[in-house]
């Protein structure tokens, strides 16, 4: 028996990472999606490859990240045809879309920091007055 290639999760993972992100660029045609700032930020696979899970950024509010994640379920039917055939695979995944909180999480962080965070002034005491 030959050994398992453990990586081949790992770069179907990335083919579909660059294929959703590709079809999010520009050929999403539902409205839902089509005006939105999406991000493909991570993608991950299961051992047997017959589920994915595409985690995506949204901007917008609650409501407009409710509907685009809508507009991602009625999709993934036809992104999972276009994976399969852009990956060459005999079949392939379920793809399902999760809304990835860590990059809205990382900008609240930030501009919390920003705001405590002492301003630079000249008379901060950094340099001597002569």
């Amino acid at each position: 028996m030959p050994p398992r290639d453990t990586r081949r999760p790992d770069r179907v993972a990335e083919g579909i990472r660059m294929e959703v992100a590709t079809f999010l660029a520009g050929d999403v045609k539902d409205p839902r999606v089509s005006g939105a700032l999406v991000t493909v930020t991570a993608v991950d696979v299961t051992r047997d490859l017959g589920h994915a899970t595409v985690f995506v950024s949204i901007m917008g509010s609650d409501a407009d990240r409710a509907a685009v994640l809508e507009g991602l379920a009625s999709t993934a039917g036809h992104l999972r045809a276009r994976v399969g055939r852009a990956l060459r695979l005999r079949v392939a995944p379920e793809i399902a879309f999760r809304f990835d909180e860590s990059v809205a999480r990382a900008a609240r962080i930030e501009t919390l920091l920003a705001s405590v965070r002492p301003s630079d002034s000249p008379g901060d005491g950094s340099a001597s007055e002569a």
